[in-house]
């Protein structure tokens, strides 16, 4: 399906949840002295406007990262990218996750972006060209098993769907298992939406019993708006980078105090 354009929910809650992890997981992995690989599987277009009429119109910006960016250290990883980031591209900028990893890798590592929507696909080669990262236009899923394990053999996978296909609720778990198997020293982070549906539950009870040791965190939050399906973000990550669970603490304080 390729209907789904994330400029119109770019900045919300689940993206500062998924940011703010990710950007601490990297910061600590770039500190050791060895070459990784970074591999996204949906990538969107990189970078995103929240002055846009999409992302206006939504106002879930408004109740995301406006409302959180200040309740983090000034110190964080996440926020040092999103000053940054800024400064390029002025104050309604707003990265996306191959934007910030971007930021954290060095000469030596590699990143691989994956996004089947053309539209998106165009965005995101526009964006990404500077970093010379290397672009696929085709299913994520796909471009995951075809790249794994990759060379750097250290690194870090986002899978990031959309969750507009619902198989894909079924399909993920064995997706991660055949990745794991073919890359088990990699880090494999998974974002997945919490519905009042509850769809993600059988998932998420097939990926704990197959990932036991894995860091699964959760955040729930208010609706940015009334009939909003999204209630809450959730992590889950094969081979966490030592400090994860301590961040995955400090995250769920940040959401506890969330109000309308």
């Amino acid at each position: 399906m390729l209907s789904y354009q994330h400029i119109f929910h770019a900045g919300n809650l689940a993206d500062v949840h998924k940011h703010a992890l990710l950007c601490a997981m990297l910061d600590y992995m770039v500190q050791k002295d060895k070459p990784l690989t970074y591999i996204e599987t949906h990538a969107g277009r990189g970078l995103y406007d929240l002055g846009s009429a999409e992302a206006v119109k939504t106002g879930e910006a408004a109740k995301g990262i406006a409302r959180l960016e200040e309740r983090l250290p000034a110190d964080h990883p996440y926020r040092r990218r999103l000053r940054e980031e800024r400064a390029i591209f002025g104050p309604d900028a707003y990265p996306g996750s191959p934007l910030l990893a971007a930021g954290f890798l060095r000469d030596g590592d590699a990143m691989h972006l994956a996004e089947l929507h053309p539209q998106e696909f165009r965005e995101l080669a526009n964006v990404m060209e500077p970093w010379g990262a290397h672009l696929r236009q085709e299913d994520g899923f796909r471009a995951a098993l075809a790249l794994t394990p990759p060379t750097p053999r250290r690194g870090f996978m986002l899978i990031d769907p959309s969750f507009e296909v619902k198989a894909d609720y079924d399909a993920i778990p064995k997706h991660m298992a055949a990745l794991a198997r073919k890359w088990n020293v990699g880090t494999i982070a998974l974002w997945y939406p919490l519905l009042p549906s509850g769809l993600h539950r059988p998932m998420m009870a097939a990926l704990r019993d197959r990932f036991p040791e894995a860091l699964a965190h959760e955040v729930r939050f208010p609706p940015a708006r009334e009939g909003h399906g999204l209630v809450g973000s959730g992590m889950f990550v094969v081979n966490p980078p030592w400090g994860s669970e301590a961040e995955a603490e400090r995250l769920t304080a940040l959401f506890a105090g969330l109000t309308r």
